[in-house]
């Protein structure tokens, strides 16, 4: 493999006594989108405004294309390390036509900028917009301006942070599939900061999810939702049930039958982690009672608590008969009353056993 095109070896930043970066570590290849993602106050903006020049670390090194930009006692001014930034905000001049907004950044002739901002005002479906202000265009027409002025200058790195958050939702999908295309034909590697993880998922091919400071966990969006490394990590995804139980003989006994818990001392208390989505109704079995464990798990008997319709889906809280309340999401062309009994199953390939949390 070659060089990384971005590598961020081992940055911290402290303020005051919080750790804002905490020994991150990451590297980038051309044509690659990865993911800062986690809640506000992570490090994710801080670990971005390090990459650009911003921010200065207090230890650790940046390198693109294999030379050292800054470590702990230099650094490369932001002009001079060939990256480009797109923000929430968009930051166009709202004195400066669209073409000169897109031209403002570019060297040369004046000749030579003028032909770059309208080839990529193209690219990105605006050919005809060049003499508009600012102020005549939409939130989304505004991002793909703030999108050409960025990708002008052909940038070895690309900084996203959180640059889709201001649009509304009839917006946001169409210029964020503008902007993965506009940047992966350019072979950017491209550091993207979002505290959505819809939006990491649909946009990233690797996705670091920091907390407190550090990346807690690294991976392509399928291996990082399916195999989250603890409870927050799930629940950061989605929303989760939970079900708390104690450690007998290396099993944890559970509504839905034995867990395996090697490693764990008897008494020790595990949280069995499951995603509404992932929770069934066992038509199949349906008053036949308890079924012997298997790959599906053991049916555990629930009565509906709740049922609410959100329409692509429902909604339904279940109270087991020996144990907690949890929820399935099931289509919504399934409605049940309150009352109503069921069998419910857990598959065990979409249980997640972890040590209680304190």
């Amino acid at each position: 493999m070659s060089k990384p095109r971005l590598e961020i070896r081992n940055v911290s930043r402290q303020f005051d006594v919080s750790m804002a970066a905490d020994n991150v570590s990451l590297s980038l290849q051309s044509g690659q989108v990865t993911c800062l993602l986690g809640p506000s106050g992570c490090g994710k903006s801080t670990t971005l405004r390090i990459v650009a020049g911003v921010e200065r670390q207090d230890s650790g090194e940046i390198y693109v294309d294999g030379g050292l930009v800054c470590d702990g006692t230099r650094s490369l001014p932001p002009e001079d390390r060939n990256i480009g930034m797109m923000f929430q905000d968009f930051a166009l001049f709202p004195h400066l036509s669209v073409l000169e907004n897109v031209a403002f950044g570019l060297s040369g002739a004046k000749s030579a900028r003028k032909i770059r901002a309208q080839e990529m005002l193209g690219r990105v479906d605006l050919a005809g917009y060049s003499a508009k202000m600012p102020h005549e265009l939409s939130g989304g027409e505004q991002q793909r301006v703030a999108l050409a002025r960025a990708v002008a200058p052909r940038p070895k790195i690309m900084l996203l942070d959180e640059p889709f958050s201001g649009l509304d939702d009839r917006l946001r999908d169409g210029v964020r599939d503008e902007t993965l295309r506009v940047l992966r034909e350019d072979g950017a590697a491209v550091l993207m900061v979002t505290h959505d993880p819809s939006e990491a998922m649909k946009m990233a091919d690797e996705i670091a999810l920091m907390r407190g400071g550090q990346i807690v966990q690294k991976g392509a969006p399928y291996t990082i939702y399916n195999s989250p490394t603890d409870r927050d990590a799930a629940a950061f995804f989605s929303d989760i049930n939970v079900m708390t139980c104690k450690v007998k003989s290396s099993l944890a006994q559970t509504p839905f039958g034995k867990f395996f818990a090697p490693g764990h001392p008897d008494g020790t208390i595990l949280d069995i982690v499951i995603r509404p989505q992932h929770i069934r109704i066992d038509f199949d079995r349906a008053g036949q009672g308890p079924t012997p464990s298997d790959a599906m798990g053991q049916a555990a008997s629930a009565n509906v608590h709740r049922a609410r319709f959100l329409g692509q889906n429902s909604l339904v809280d279940f109270k087991l008969r020996d144990g907690p309340f949890l929820t399935a999401s099931i289509p919504s062309v399934f409605l049940p009353k309150a009352g109503t009994p069921f069998w419910l199953l857990a598959p065990r390939k979409h249980c997640y056993v972890f040590p209680r949390l304190a």
